[in-house]
């Protein structure tokens, strides 16, 4: 039974040398130097089984970069070719921009927006927010994971309390 063996792999020397560096830099995130020193072992000769061996990865995934890597070759560079592919599902219903300015009124007091409480409530950060026109609509639920900002529900203080410390009011 005939093996089939995986296309050649062949880098120019600005190219070898931005992988390199790519390596060498401590800064940069674990999955791209992964990445570039798969590409690398690539363009040495190594086998897909022993590029997988040597950097403790699934085959699938070495088999995977080495054809990503060949398809985008003239296409784009080398940092957008060795990064992760758009992943599928909706899109954001909120812009950063809008989570920002939501997160920035509940530093306001809500005094200030002649709303007569002494404390926003997720539901009034949720209305106000609609009324100022920084959403065309939020739930308070919405409001309610933008203020957590990701923690776990254990979490120690509330986020709002953390944010209006820092809020020059």
């Amino acid at each position: 039974m005939a093996r089939l063996s995986a296309p050649d792999i062949v880098l120019s020397s600005s190219e070898r040398e931005t992988l390199e560096q790519i390596v060498r830099k401590r800064s940069n995130p674990q999955h791209l130097v992964t990445r570039a020193k798969l590409i690398l072992a690539a363009a040495q000769g190594q086998g897909i089984r022993e590029t997988a061996r040597t950097l403790h990865l699934a085959r699938d995934m070495v088999q995977r970069w080495r054809r990503r890597w060949l398809q985008t070759q003239a296409i784009a560079a080398i940092e957008t070719r060795l990064a992760d592919a758009p992943r599928p599902g909706a899109p954001a219903t909120y812009t950063p921009e809008q989570i920002c300015a939501i997160v920035a009124l509940a530093c306001e007091r809500p005094e200030d927006s002649g709303i007569p409480v002494t404390h926003w409530t997720q539901q009034g950060l949720a209305e106000e927010a609609v009324r100022r026109g920084l959403a065309p609509a939020v739930s308070q639920r919405a409001v309610g994971h933008f203020l957590k900002g990701g923690r776990p529900p254990a979490a120690s203080r509330a986020r709002l309390a953390q944010y209006r410390q820092g809020c020059r009011v």
